[in-house]
């Protein structure tokens, strides 16, 4: 059953294989559940995505004049967003915004509804590198070891976020 929450991804988050591993623990489910999203390019201002220190995932932080590209996800349920919160544990604040979704008019990206959504913002700036964080050299590089399979939630954990698992 498709929920009623959204949330903007900015990171690791973009790729579907990592957000279905994160929510079903499977990064290709069944075509069933992967109909329950949508993922729509969007665009979050006034904030900046950087690298976080010794790490494969970036933070956002506010910062006026800056912007940040993404995804906007639908459908998300009351335990999608349990599993999304534990798995951006305590380095991240979930905050409300406001996004622009894009979407192509011919082959001009023109800016489309503005939605009212979740992000995760990361809350030690100090920890931010200056560089922007590169969504294909993480799809390249990394990302299989972020969808590698055997990434799950263990009884302890499942315990602590209850009926979400």
């Amino acid at each position: 059953m498709s929920g009623e929450h959204t949330a903007f991804f900015y990171g690791t988050l973009m790729a579907p294989e990592v957000f279905f591993s994160v929510c079903y623990n499977d990064p290709k489910p069944h075509e069933a559940i992967r109909n329950l999203h949508t993922f729509t390019p969007a665009v979050l201002e006034d904030y900046c995505r950087h690298r976080v220190q010794f790490a494969d995932y970036p933070g956002i932080i506010p910062e006026k004049g800056h912007s940040v590209r993404g995804i906007y996800a639908t459908g998300l349920t009351d335990a999608n967003m349990q599993k999304l919160d534990y798995f951006e544990g305590s380095e991240y604040e979930r905050r409300q915004v406001t996004v622009v979704l894009k979407k192509l008019e011919g082959e001009k990206e023109i800016d489309g509804e503005s939605k009212k959504t979740s992000v995760y913002v990361f809350i030690s700036p100090e920890h931010l590198e200056k560089g922007e964080w590169d969504f294909e050299t993480f799809r390249k590089e990394k990302m299989q070891m972020w969808t590698r399979g055997d990434w799950s939630f263990s009884e302890d954990d499942k315990a602590v976020i209850g009926s979400a698992v």
